[in-house]
């Protein structure tokens, strides 16, 4: 495919200093102020916004194949880079099931095809997320989709034992289980958040220590054979307080936190609107605060979306009928600019950091997370940050609409996405880059 060569002009870097960016045949070879634009390159100007590099998200739910109604590989990573996101990570809780080399494939495929992003499978941990026998984890490392990701996200792997052997067959080639930290047993029927509200609402309570304790027996886990767990989606101030607890004594564990768990609470319920319904549930403003802190401070190592598309008649019935989930990819940037950047909790290396290197590094994307520097690939992310915009459920890219987001006004307007040195999103528009 040709490649057209850019200048990216008035950009201010993570760090908060001011250049220009030359961008020749997809890397990166020119950065300073007032460069001059080749004859062959074409000029965007780009003053007031920060250039990240480009986002990369560890937990996808891009739903192909088999519930295409809800969205699709193409859909997923066109919300993806409108979002800022040049790398996304496809939870295994498609139909079929992603437990085997086959399918593992051939979304890796749908996802070079599609052009928009990198797409890296996660394979299952069991044979059809049933939480009894271990999927095919080596030919699944072995495919050409090169699987380091196994979770059944969706569902956890309560057997200590089949956790166990899961976390060593990893070790092999420096895989990780990203568990979905949810004891089962106290959950049952669970639609919200335990607590004030769920008693004041009927609603059957989620509590925190479901959560929390499984986190803390996969870290005892992990720790005792010395394999690489990570915790999706954490929640609860007291998971963050085992994760400090645990990184403190130099146990492997890593872990993620949502935009819409550092925004949103359990009040949101209070509306009986189940577009707030999600697994885990929304928590309480404690929570949230403690959320925020960890992911400051880097007790919490990711952002990551858990972007969960549904079809409008999985989201538009009863509360207890409906799907837990939300989309994330588009709003995610926004969010954590509006909740850490604008309210001096992190600097943009630490946002950097957060959902560029260190989700890259997780995953051994080797590819993504690279630094802003002359030589690398050029995969960017632009925001305006001091732009604010409202969000309409309607003009999403995403096949789903259940965004609980929609009407809302949130701080940081993505400008541009630039994947392998080429514009997938600009101008507020969508663009394919073709495969690999």
């Amino acid at each position: 495919m040709t490649q057209t060569n850019y200048l990216l002009k008035g950009t201010c870097l993570p760090d908060g200093s001011k250049s220009d960016i030359e961008i020749r045949d997809g890397k990166i070879t020119a950065i300073g102020a007032m460069l001059p634009k080749a004859a062959d390159a074409i000029e965007i100007d780009l003053t007031g916004s920060v250039v990240l590099p480009g986002l990369v998200d560890l937990h996808t739910h891009l739903r192909e194949p088999g519930k295409e109604d809800a969205e699709t590989v193409l859909s997923g990573t066109m919300a993806a880079a409108k979002g800022g996101f040049v790398a996304v990570s496809a939870m295994a809780n498609t139909s079929p099931v992603a437990d085997t080399a086959g399918v593992v494939e051939q979304v890796y495929a749908l996802g070079q095809s599609a052009g928009f992003a990198d797409v890296f499978p996660i394979g299952a941990v069991t044979q059809g997320l049933q939480g009894e026998a271990l999927s095919e984890i080596g030919a699944m490392a072995d495919s050409r989709a090169r699987v380091r990701i196994f979770s059944d996200d969706g569902n956890c792997v309560f057997d200590p034992l089949v956790m166990r052997r899961a976390l060593e067959y990893v070790k092999k080639f420096d895989g990780v289980i990203a568990q979905h930290a949810q004891d089962p047993r106290l959950t049952i029927g669970a639609q919200m958040n335990e607590g004030e509200i769920s008693s004041r609402l009927g609603l059957k309570g989620w509590p925190a220590v479901a959560e929390e304790a499984i986190i803390a027996r996969d870290i005892l886990i992990a720790d005792h054979v010395k394999s690489r767990l990570h915790i999706c989606h954490l929640t609860t101030a007291g998971g963050v307080e085992i994760i400090r607890w645990a990184k403190a004594r130099g146990m492997d564990v890593t872990a993620e936190v949502t935009p819409h768990h550092l925004l949103l609470t359990d009040e949101s319920a209070l509306s009986y609107d189940p577009i707030f319904k999600v697994n885990p549930p929304l928590r309480t403003q404690r929570d949230v605060e403690a959320l925020r802190e960890g992911l400051a401070d880097g007790t919490i190592d990711i952002v990551a979306t858990d972007h969960a598309p549904h079809p409008a008649e999985a989201k538009e019935c009863e509360w207890q009928e409906a799907a837990f989930g939300m989309l994330g990819l588009e709003s995610a940037l926004a969010i954590v600019n509006q909740t850490m950047v604008a309210t001096g909790l992190m600097t943009w290396e630490a946002v950097a950091d957060r959902m560029s290197h260190a989700p890259a590094r997780i995953g051994r994307y080797t590819d993504h997370g690279q630094k802003i520097a002359i030589g690398n690939l050029a995969n960017l992310t632009v925001i305006n940050p001091s732009q604010s915009y409202r969000v309409d459920r309607d003009l999403v890219a995403s096949r789903s609409r259940n965004t609980p987001f929609h009407e809302m006004d949130l701080q940081g307007v993505i400008a541009a996405t630039f994947y392998r040195g080429q514009p997938t999103y600009l101008n507020g528009k969508l663009t394919p880059q073709g495969g690999r």
